[in-house]
C-alpha cells in the first residue's frame, strides 16, 4: 500500500511535508521523466540481468542533480525494486513519501511515479485495448494517473507512459502497435479536457519516437486541446534563436542512445495542456547533462519547472 498519512486532513498533510522538507520550494516545482533502463532487483524469463549497484548509484545521482517534485519512472521492475530506489533516495537526502506503481500486459517493466506531494486521486489504466488489422491487443505498460495537490488551493492531474518499443515484434507492426497505444492515451486525454477544459494536465514519460511519427502527433492531437511539447534541452551554454520561424532551436535535445543504429534521438516528452501553460517556466526546463550519464540508462531524463502560485 502506498504510503499515506492516516487520519490527517489534507492541509494537515502538506504542512507536515513542507515542515518535513519534502515539497517543492516556493514558487515553483519540478517535474521530470526518466527511463532506468530495467530496473530489475531479480531476473525475470525474458529479462536476466538485475540493475548494477554501480547503475543504481549514477540513477540516483541523476535523481538528485535534478531534485524534481514528481518524477515518473519507466522501465521500473517490480514494487519492490520501486521500494528499493525510494528507500535509497531517502537515505541520500531526497524524499518521496507519495508513490505510484502500475502494471500492464508487460509482466517484467512497469510505470512508476515518485512524489513529494500528496497522491490525492488515483486512476490507473492497466486493461486498455485496441484493435490493430482485427485483432485485440492490450497495452504493454499501462498509463498511472494522478492527481497531485501541489498546495491547498492548487492541484494538477499527471498521466505517466511509456508506449511501445520500436524493436520488431512478431505479432504486429511496431509502428502501427505504438500508434495504437498512442491513440488510447490521447482518447483519456481528450475525455479529461473534455470533462474540464480548464483541467491543469501534464503527459509525461517515454513515447518511444520523434516529434514528427504518427504515434507523437496522434498525442499531441490538435486544436484547442493540443498538448504543448516542452522539448527541453541541455544547460550547455546555448541561446542561438531558430534559423526559421518553422524550425526549433538547434539545441541539444536528445533523451535516447539505441546502440543498434549507434543513434541519438528525443523520444522522452513532457507535454502540457493549455490550462497549465501559464505556470510553465521554459528557462527552467532541461534534459540533463551528466558525466557518465550512460551507466545508469540508456536515457537521460528531463525536467520542466512550473509556478505553483495563484
Amino acid at each position: 500500500m502506498n504510503w499515506r498519512f492516516p487520519g490527517l486532513g489534507l492541509a494537515l498533510c502538506v504542512f507536515l511535508c513542507a515542515a518535513t522538507g519534502n515539497p517543492a520550494r516556493a514558487g515553483i516545482f519540478r517535474v521530470a521523466t526518466y527511463n532506468v533502463e530495467t530496473y530489475l532487483d531479480e531476473p525475470t524469463a525474458t529479462r536476466p540481468r538485475v540493475k548494477s549497484a554501480e547503475a543504481k548509484a549514477k540513477i540516483r545521482e541523476s535523481i538528485r542533480a535534478l531534485n524534481p517534485d514528481v518524477i515518473a519512472l519507466e522501465e521500473m521492475g517490480t514494487t519492490n525494486a520501486l521500494l528499493e530506489l525510494r528507500a535509497s533516495l531517502a537515505a541520500e537526502g531526497q524524499t518521496f513519501p507519495f508513490w505510484e506503481h502500475v502494471s500492464g500486459a508487460d509482466t517484467n517493466i512497469h510505470v512508476a511515479v515518485l512524489s513529494k506531494f500528496p497522491i490525492t486521486a488515483r486512476q490507473p489504466h492497466t486493461n486498455e485495448t485496441f484493435l490493430l488489422d482485427g485483432r485485440s491487443f492490450r497495452v504493454s505498460r499501462g498509463f498511472a494517473e494522478l492527481t497531485i495537490q501541489v498546495r491547498t488551493n492548487f492541484s494538477f492531474r499527471l498521466i505517466a507512459a511509456h508506449l511501445k518499443s520500436r524493436r520488431p515484434v512478431p505479432d504486429a507492426d511496431e509502428a502501427a502497435e505504438r500508434l495504437g497505444e498512442a491513440r488510447v492515451l490521447r482518447g483519456i486525454v481528450d475525455g479529461l479536457l473534455r470533462a474540464d477544459p480548464d483541467l491543469p494536465l501534464i503527459v509525461l514519460g517515454d513515447m518511444n519516437d520523434v516529434k514528427d511519427a504518427d504515434s507523437t502527433r496522434a498525442l499531441i492531437g490538435r486544436g484547442k486541446s493540443k498538448l504543448t511539447d516542452t522539448r527541453p534541452a541541455e544547460r550547455n551554454g546555448d541561446d542561438t534563436p531558430a534559423t526559421s520561424p518553422r524550425e526549433a532551436p538547434r539545441t541539444i535535445t536528445w533523451t535516447h542512445y539505441y546502440a543498434k543504429e549507434d543513434s541519438y534521438s528525443r523520444i522522452d516528452y513532457i507535454l502540457l495542456s493549455p490550462a497549465v501553460l501559464p505556470r510553465w517556466r521554459p528557462a527552467d526546463s532541461y534534459v540533463l547533462n551528466l558525466a557518465n550519464w550512460g551507466v545508469g540508462s540508456d536515457h537521460r531524463p528531463i525536467v520542466a519547472a512550473f509556478e505553483d502560485g495563484d
